[in-house]
This record gives structure tokens, sequence and C-alpha cells, in this order.
């Protein structure tokens, strides 16, 4: 008998219970600690190691872009190993404990270069800058695997990766504030004896963070129990099967569109502020920036549960875009209106992050139907690289533009390079934003379709053919009961 879920008589909505709170922060919180890979990385890092350290603009711009062609193997392979672990700890908590040691002490290097002459900075930035994504992957890729398998509720998802994002946002507001804080409480000088300083304490701010978090997560949230991945070790035949998830490849081309355009603006706000505003101002602006993001996320919240997840998403890349552009036309002396503009990009911020990640969690359950296996770190593996590729092709190609332009820290820029900075501060992410949204209008997945999603995951399980719901010329048999093998 074959089933069309999408007509069947009689059929209710399930509703996952709600997670409770504790759970739901015990979840979160190694968000905001890893947050101190991303602002201080790729906008405080780049900059120490250029003006401080000795390292040449366009050579670190291309050896972040090399750790990201790096990310796109070992991104997908974490993922890969993660859904075929089986321990008696879970598929995903022992690398997220592990890792996130190792993590700790990456960062302690990285934030803690030795004296040397520029050809061993270079290698030293360039070796740990490695370490430290791939062990950056061992924790985040299974961390982020464990989201999708916390609930299957289409609301209660949204609110999870909220409050998970939420937190990402206020560590990354941490992150950006650190420096400032820290070069104030202090009292340090802004020599490069001050600037190492400052760096050798934010790495002993967080290291405690990134071990406790996430050993913090890992005892309190308890995995639902095996989940077997498939037998095969084919990872072409893997990967194929993945990318003809038609919802998934919609949202991930749009993600990446507007994550390449948003790491644009995260890379180059320290030389935008200060060479084409000749403000001094930029960690205040950060702070208006995520602090707007963090506030309007309920908002953002209540307005998914109106209209959808789908309809927000495009909504806040409107608002995010659409005072942003306006940025592009500023010059030196309009701080005050650059500081508004960031305020109103901001209230779309905090969406922008937190509604992929939900959606993305709805396209696993459609691979679910489709495969009948559960590949959240496969799929988290293929979404990471993607993120951390738009961030490395942001940081490099900015960077590697700025330096074959000429740019010379510290001094007075030529026009060349006050106009590169303006286009791709501003205009560059604007339009990539424009693009996305246009890709995200065809994402087919609402509330209702992920309701025929889950029906039909439980009718082929239950022994039944189904129509796909996404595709009504397809039939799935039932779902073939598979073991599976120990990757440990």
């Amino acid at each position: 008998m074959t089933i069309d879920v999408r007509k069947k008589e009689g059929n209710a909505e399930t509703v996952d219970p709600p997670v409770p709170l504790h759970k739901k922060l015990a979840y979160a919180a190694p968000a905001f600690a890893l947050a101190v890979v991303g602002i201080p990385v790729y906008v405080y890092v780049p900059k120490f190691y250029t003006d401080v350290v000795g390292v040449h603009i366009t050579i670190l711009g291309h050896l972040v872009l090399a750790v990201r062609v790096f990310d796109a193997f070992t991104d997908p392979a974490i993922g890969f190993l993660s859904d075929r672990t089986q321990t008696r700890f879970g598929r995903r908590r022992p690398y997220i404990a592990l890792g996130s040691i190792a993590l700790a002490v990456t960062i302690y290097l990285l934030f803690n270069p030795p004296d040397g002459s520029p050809t061993f900075e270079t290698a030293w930035f360039g070796i740990v800058f490695f370490m430290l994504f791939l062990l950056w992957t061992v924790v985040t890729v299974p961390y982020e695997s464990l989201g999708p398998e916390i609930t299957f509720d289409y609301h209660e998802r949204t609110a999870l990766f909220s409050l998970r994002d939420g937190a990402l946002l206020a560590g990354t507001l941490a992150a950006a504030s650190s420096p400032a804080a820290i070069t104030y409480l202090m009292n340090l000088s802004n020599d490069p004896a001050g600037e190492r300083a400052k760096f050798f304490w934010i790495s002993i701010f967080y290291i405690p963070l990134v071990i406790g978090f996430s050993w913090w997560c890992v005892l309190a949230i308890k995995e639902k129990g095996p989940q077997v991945a498939s037998k095969s070790l084919d990872l072409k035949k893997t990967m194929t099967t993945m990318l003809a998830n038609r919802p998934f490849m919609i949202l991930l081309v749009s993600y990446t569109v507007s994550a390449f355009g948003n790491n644009l603006p995260a890379t180059l706000i320290l030389y935008y502020v200060e060479y084409v505003l000749q403000s001094q101002h930029a960690d205040l602006f950060l702070l208006l920036y995520f602090v707007f993001g963090i506030l309007f996320l309920p908002a953002w919240l209540r307005i998914s549960h109106t209209i959808g997840k789908k309809r927000s998403w495009i909504l806040s890349m409107c608002v995010n875009t659409g005072a942003f552009i306006g940025v592009f036309f500023l010059g030196p002396g309009d701080g005050h209106i650059y500081g508004i503009l960031v305020c109103l990009s901001g209230i779309g911020f905090g969406a922008t992050l937190a509604l992929p990640s939900a959606m993305q969690a709805d396209v696993i359950d459609y691979d679910e139907l489709i495969s009948g296996k559960r590949r959240e770190g496969q799929y988290v593996g293929l979404w990471s690289v993607s993120k951390k590729l738009a961030a490395a092709l942001g940081v490099g190609i900015a960077l590697a533009v700025l330096g074959v332009l000429g740019y010379e820290p510290g001094v007075e820029q030529s026009p060349h390079v006050l106009l590169s900075l303006r286009v791709l501060y501003a205009l560059v992410p604007s339009l990539c934003n424009l693009a996305a949204l246009l890709i995200a209008i065809i994402y087919p997945i609402s509330a209702a379709r992920h309701e025929d999603i889950k029906r039909a995951i439980a009718e082929r399980k239950s022994g039944h053919s189904v129509i796909d719901p996404m595709d009504r010329n397809r039939i799935l048999p039932p779902t073939a009961i598979e073991t599976g093998d120990s990757a440990m």
C-alpha cells in the first residue's frame, strides 16, 4: 500500500514535547565560548599579525584562504566520522569533550606568537591557524549535529536554534568587546607590547570558557540512542544523494552567497572605520551591531511563528541589507550616520543567523525520509564548509585586493585603496544578500510540508510505501532495516 501523506485524512499535527530550558541553555552555552574563533580570528587577528607581528598582508590572506580549502575536506570527513561513531557516550559528545581541550590550547598558541623573524612568524601563523580550524571542526561539527536530534518540532527548533545563535551573538559581542575592555582594565598601551599583552589576556579569558561550556553541554545533553549510518563507505555516493536533496541545495546556496557578503564587513570593519570614516570607534560600532542583533532576535522568533521560517529569513535579509547599502556613500566625519545605519542593519542580523540553522534541521529530516538514515554530521559538515569558505573568501579576497592596491598599515591610504574598501565593505555584501534573497524565495519546506515529511518518515518505518511530499511523482518504499559499523 502506498500512502499519500499530504492527503491522508485525520492526520493531526505531531508535536514533540518542549525542550526544558536548562537543556536549551546547556546546548547553547558552547556557542558563546566558540565565538572567540569568530570576531577575534577574522577581525582582530589578521590586523594583529600584519601590523604588530609582521606577516605580510597578502601572504596572510593566502594562508587564510588555504585553510578554508583544507576545511573543505576536513569538515565533511569529521561529519561522516561522527555519524558512524558509536560509543557508550554517544556519537557526538566524545569529540566535543576531548576536542575542546585541544582547541583551547591552540587558541593560546595563536594569540601568543613568540618573537621571531618575519619568516618564522609567517610559518607560526600558518601552522597554528591550520591546527585551530582543524580542532574547531572536530568540536563544532559534532556540536552542531546535536541540535537537529534534540527536537523534531518545527517551531521548537526555531526556539532552540535562536537561543543557540543568540548565545553565539552574545559571545561574538563579548569577543568583539574584549580587546577594548582588556586594554582599559589592564591599562595597556597601543604599542606592540601592549597589543601582545592584550591578546594574551584574551586567550586566558577564553580557555576556561571553551572547555567549561563544552563539558556542560556534554554532561547535560544525552543523545537519543544509536542512530546507525550506512554500512557503505562510498563517500561519492553519499555526497551525490545529499546534493540531490533539492531543499538543502537551495538553502545551502542561498546561505553561502549571503555569508560571503556578510563576512566582508566582518573582515574589513577595522580598516573601513579607520581609513574611510577616519574614526577610532570601531569597537563601539561592533558593539551596537551585535546588541541590536540580540535585542531583536526574540521578535524574529515570534515573527517566524506567524509567517514561517523562510519568509522571516527573507524579511530579515531585507532589513539587514536595506540599511547597510547606505554605508557605501559615507566618508570622513560620517561616523554618526554610520552608527545609525549599523543599528538599523543589526535589527535583522540575528535572524539571518538563527533561521537558516533551524531550516537546516528540517532539510536533514527530508534526507532521512529519502535515505532512511540520520546524517546530521555529514550535512553539518557540508554546511560548515560553506560557512568557512565564505568567511575565508571574505578575508582572503579582501586582504589580497588591498595588498595588491598598495595598502600600508598606519599611513594615509591611496584613493584606489579607499574606493576598494567602500566597495568591498558595503556594496558587494549588499549585492550578495540581494542574490541570496532571490534564491531563498524558491525554498519549498513550510511548517505544513515539514509535518508531511515527519508523517512520511513514520509511515516508511512502519512498513508502508509513501509518496514523496516534495515530489509527487516519486514513490518511496518502506525503510530498510540496516545495521552499521562502529567507528570507535
